[in-house]
């Protein structure tokens, strides 16, 4: 009995076969990248205007907690107030004893927020630069429902989101629907 190989087979892919895997490769790669461009967008918005709303809501309970009146300003040095009605440069949460909405000697910095790395917009409405809480957790100097609006780049609608604050210290987030209340 003699034994002999049997025929060599070829080994490899054809040319069909390498560009139908290529075609799929891109379509889904095509449809990933704007789903994440999407969840990246979405994700960076709520967590800029919840940044905001938790420090809010972080001053207003300390001026409870503390039974002192207590400020969250506009602040691009992180020190001091800096005025201005775009919040995107950064704000600070400080302990207020004499209300004035100024950082004065003595009265202690309780948390700074960092510019915004994106090119998204925050700003009021009312020219309000400041939100100062007094010991009852009111709002002082709030005229009547002032509204913080953040934009993304693109002031599409579907990355708005607005901060509604109330005189008697309530907050809320809503989504942009062809206006915020």
């Amino acid at each position: 009995m003699i034994w002999t190989c049997p025929p060599k087979l070829s080994s490899g892919v054809t040319l069909i076969e390498l560009l139908t895997v290529i075609v799929i490769v891109a379509t889904l790669l095509a449809v990933g990248t704007s789903s994440f461009k999407s969840v990246t967008n979405s994700n960076r918005v709520t967590a800029e205007i919840n940044g905001l709303l938790g420090d809010l809501q972080y001053a207003r309970g300390e001026a409870i907690k503390e039974g002192q009146t207590v400020t969250l300003c506009v602040s691009t040095t992180g020190t001091s107030c800096t005025g201005g009605t775009s919040w995107n440069g950064g704000w600070l949460v400080f302990a207020d004893a004499n209300g004035n909405a100024v950082v004065n000697a003595g009265e202690a910095i309780l948390r700074v927020q960092n510019p915004f790395t994106s090119t998204d917009t925050l700003t009021t409405n009312n020219n309000v630069t400041a939100f100062t809480f007094n010991r009852e957790g009111y709002a002082v100097g709030v005229v009547a429902g002032t509204l913080v609006t953040l934009h993304d780049a693109t002031v599409k609608s579907t990355w708005t989101r607005c901060l509604s604050v109330s005189m008697v210290g309530l907050m809320a987030v809503q989504l942009y629907g062809g206006a915020c209340t």
